[in-house]
């Protein structure tokens, strides 16, 4: 399979005041009253459709995902594996219409089981640009810078005490590859928190610490936990725009 990367560290700019450790009481309550802007059903047409969204609003979206019926982290995805074999056969520099076609029909459906995975947010930027429809690569690489601030300013992810927090075990893996940092397996640590090392120490920094504590909130009875396989993308360059 070919591996790419997703984006670099330079998208991380301008941190919100808006940013710190998810309160989970108030996010349910904002993203449930019909009558606030933050209403759930509503944030997640306004992403569905590509429309511009602040940092609380996706931060709300990000971690208000947990508290819908659609969030299953457990199962698997079996549009995402369709995904992964379209990439691996795809020609990145020039790829047919066919090819990007397929690709975007299999990530919008991949999205409907993780619609803030970086990794689909990055292989549909790229799509997108490569159909040539520019509006929806704006959207998407949007989305994706969103998203990953989002779970940046959960925390500073260098103790277990504040760890980053994560809805899906890839995402901490998508986050590390998006700074362009080689990891290695990750190890679990405590009953919500795993450690995440790097290849190499990046300025003194051995590795990651994420909260995943979300992924076992409504964990079938008898599960039997499997790690999936994930992978990291090297050879989708990010995009400039101006």
């Amino acid at each position: 399979m070919k591996r790419f990367l997703i984006i670099l560290c330079s998208l991380f700019v301008g941190v919100s005041a808006l940013a710190g450790t998810p309160d989970n009481d108030r996010i349910f309550a904002a993203i449930n009253d019909v009558n606030s802007p933050l209403y759930y059903p509503n944030l997640m047409l306004r992403y569905k459709e590509g429309k511009p969204l602040s940092e609380e609003e996706y931060h709300h979206l990000y971690y208000g995902y947990a508290f819908q019926p659609s969030y299953k982290p457990l199962e698997v995805n079996h549009s995402m594996t369709r995904v992964q074999e379209i990439m691996a056969r795809i020609s990145i520099d020039k790829p047919s219409v066919h090819d990007i076609d397929e690709l975007i029909a299999a990530g919008i459906a991949a999205m409907e089981h993780d619609p803030f995975s970086p990794t689909l947010l990055n292989i549909l930027t790229y799509a997108y640009g490569a159909s040539g429809d520019r509006v929806r690569e704006l959207a998407y690489s949007e989305h994706l810078q969103g998203i990953l601030r989002c779970i940046e300013q959960s925390g500073d992810g260098l103790k277990e005490r504040s760890p980053m927090h994560i809805i899906m075990f890839s995402h901490g893996l998508d986050y590390i590859a998006s700074k362009n940092i080689k990891y290695l397996k990750g190890r679990i640590i405590s009953r919500t928190v795993e450690f995440v090392p790097f290849y190499a120490p990046q300025n003194r920094v051995k590795g990651y610490y994420f909260d995943y504590s979300r992924v076992y909130w409504n964990k079938p009875e008898n599960y039997t936990f499997k790690r999936e396989r994930t992978w990291q993308f090297n050879n989708l360059k990010p995009r400039e725009y101006k």
